[in-house]
């Protein structure tokens, strides 16, 4: 499964059970972490690991597993699919922690993208 085809998966997966403001960041050339974040909200603890439990169900009847999960009941539970990586969190956390404009707008990364620095 390439990355793109996880990207659309999870998303139909939390699209399906009402994930709240889902958004796909791609970070392919500021990190080697993964190629993606996607980073949503659920509405509690009990909404956020329903998330998290539904995504790791549907994915794994797509042979895909994570190589870990982290946070659950904590408000902000992460599933690491290698290349695409998961942010299920809390309204409160998310405002918080604003993955989505840290990420924006960070600079690339000339030693993830190869080239040479100046």
């Amino acid at each position: 499964m390439t990355s793109i085809q996880k990207v659309q998966a999870i998303i139909a997966i939390l699209e399906d059970i009402k994930s709240e403001s889902i958004e796909t960041l791609d970070v392919r050339d500021k990190t080697s972490l993964a190629d993606y974040f996607i980073v949503c909200s659920g509405t509690s603890d009990r909404h956020t690991d329903s998330i998290a439990d539904k995504v790791l169900e549907k994915m794994r009847e797509q042979k895909q597993k994570p190589f870990r999960s982290e946070g659950v009941r904590s408000g902000w539970i992460l599933l690491d699919y290698g290349d695409v990586i998961v942010h299920v969190m809390r309204e409160e956390q998310r405002q918080f922690y604003d993955l989505e404009t840290l990420w924006k707008t960070m600079k690339p990364n000339p030693d993830v993208l190869g080239t040479p620095v100046a």
